[in-house]
């Protein structure tokens, strides 16, 4: 067995830091009003495949495994764990002395229930070639695999696998409740957008400096800055550019921003008709000024998207790459090679079929509306008519599905696992994925992403495969990049030690405390 060990974890590092605050006299004050967040995001039902984020990242509840800011799987609830030699069985074993709200111990068997609940498509432990998980005792639980998957650890890290207590269940089998683990424990839940939190007291660590915590879910861009404006959010997420000028002149603000691992991209159906051809999707790309949609519309040019994967995922983002460029005449060029004419309207007609499409996408980031606006105006001008529909983010996915989907501008984080591969493979495996491709096939790229699932390969070998994946993603653009992301929050000046986790994986609650 090759044993995989966390010396200083993640959780560690927090808790270290919590009880240093609390050494220096900065402990948990009650008669403090709550830390007040502000977000985009709805609480969309207590399910953890749908929300389980939002409770992971308040810290309420806790995976099996967790992940070092760089990406690399580190121990959670698992003190630590060990690999076979052959990769098909995985034995984790569990930390002591955890407890849920409820009082009630964590152990393996309620491990193994939220594990293999997570396991129902299209949540994230679904790619994973699982055979069984077991809990042979309180203490230890162990999968087994019909392949090697290399990924497992970092599926085992998503918020959809997050381990609540048996009497988070009703006797359905749905989550009635949350009950969990983290360092604190809801209070009060009012789904779609209300959370009020507060400090665990059987948390297994040190007690937070902030005792109660609540998140409101506000969708308009505009709302959320006007609350940090006025003082009635501590930390707002999600704002939009144009309040991001703003906000920065205020004074009791500041802000705070990270580079994510998160794309701006156009999910295209590439088995519709007029999209099958690659000379088509090209031309889409080529049509596309993103250095001028990341100045005006994100105030910040050094967002244009050369490729799909970003600086900040340094293991894949390829500097070799021909960068995405704009180039209407190449665009002009493909589309009339691909049998795309020019009628009278200006616009393009094949066999009688005129180029219409409908492009799907949702306000729940701020930015999506206006990039869509301005994706529309430049296929145009190129003779392609593009209809923008702004609707739930519900739609994409379900368009997915029901094969109705055409295009789609969304937001995708290629940092929800440490390892890139597990979400590459939902998004592009065979079937294609909600967030990646639709009626796209390409047999060397699904040799190569097999390859890296599998995990069996020379470290040297790696790199290559992942060049290959890259490349071919690049050249047939199943997804058209259009910018990349950095996340800027709106602080208080009340509040010290915020940091941002660049896999926006945490709030890193427990860090924070209130100015003295």
């Amino acid at each position: 067995m090759v044993r995989r060990d966390g010396l200083l974890t993640r959780r560690q590092c927090l808790l270290a830091a919590a009880a240093a605050a609390a050494g220096e006299g900065v402990l948990a004050q009650p008669d403090r009003p709550p830390l007040r967040i502000v977000g985009q995001w709805e609480i969309g039902g207590l399910a953890p495949s749908s929300s389980g984020y939002v409770f992971s990242r308040l810290q309420i509840a806790e995976t099996l495994l967790d992940a070092s800011p760089d990406g690399q799987p580190m121990p959670g609830l698992a003190a630590r764990w060990s690999v076979s030699a052959d990769g098909l069985l995985w034995k984790f074993s569990l930390r002591s002395g955890v407890r849920f709200h409820d009082g009630t111990a964590m152990n393996a068997a309620a491990v193994v229930r939220c594990l293999q609940v997570a396991r129902t498509p299209p949540a994230m432990l679904s790619v994973a070639p699982l055979q069984s998980i077991e809990a042979p005792d309180e203490s230890t639980v162990v999968m087994r695999l019909a392949s090697p998957f290399a990924g497992l650890a970092s599926l085992l890290s998503h918020s959809s696998t997050i381990v609540l207590a048996p009497s988070s269940f009703g006797a359905d089998g749905q989550v009635r409740q949350i009950v969990a683990t983290g360092p604190y424990r809801v209070a009060r839940l009012v789904p779609p957008q209300r959370l009020e939190a507060i400090a665990f007291e059987g948390y297994d660590g040190p007690k937070p400096p902030i005792e109660k915590v609540n998140y409101l879910c506000a969708g308009r861009a505009e709302t959320r800055a006007l609350m940090a404006e006025s003082g009635q959010a501590d930390l707002a997420f999600g704002l939009d550019p144009a309040s991001l000028v703003r906000l920065q002149k205020k004074r009791g603000l500041r802000m705070e921003s990270v580079t994510l691992p998160r794309t701006a991209l156009v999910k295209v159906n590439a088995g519709w008709s007029m999209l099958k051809d690659p000379r088509v999707r090209q031309a889409m790309s080529l049509a596309l000024d993103r250095p001028g949609m990341a100045t005006a519309l994100l105030r910040d040019p050094g967002l244009a998207a050369t490729q799909l994967f970003p600086p900040s995922l340094q293991a894949w983002h390829n500097t070799a790459l021909e960068a995405l460029r704009h180039d209407p005449a190449a665009a002009i060029r493909l589309l009339g090679e691909a049998g795309w004419r020019r009628t009278a309207d200006g616009l393009r007609n094949a066999r009688g079929e005129p180029f219409q499409l409908k492009l799907r996408t949702f306000p729940d980031r701020p930015e999506l509306p206006l990039i869509a606006a301005a994706l529309q105006e430049q296929w145009r001008q190129v003779g392609m008519e593009v209809q923008v529909s702004i609707g739930n983010s519900g739609d994409v996915p379900l368009g997915h599905r029901d094969g109705s989907l055409q295009l789609a501008l969304l937001a995708r984080n290629y940092g929800t696992v440490p390892d890139l591969t597990g979400t590459l493979v939902q998004d592009f495996g065979p079937a294609g994925g909600d967030w990646g491709a639709m009626g796209w096939k390409n047999e060397p790229f699904d040799q190569a992403l097999d390859e890296l699932r599998r995990g069996q390969v020379a470290p040297a070998r790696v790199a290559p495969l992942r060049l290959t994946v890259g490349q071919l993603l690049h050249t047939d653009l199943p997804v058209i990049p259009v910018t990349w992301y950095r996340l800027h929050v709106a602080v208080s000046s009340r509040l010290t030690g915020v940091s941002l986790d660049p896999l926006e994986r945490s709030y890193r609650l427990t860090l924070m405390r209130w100015s003295l």
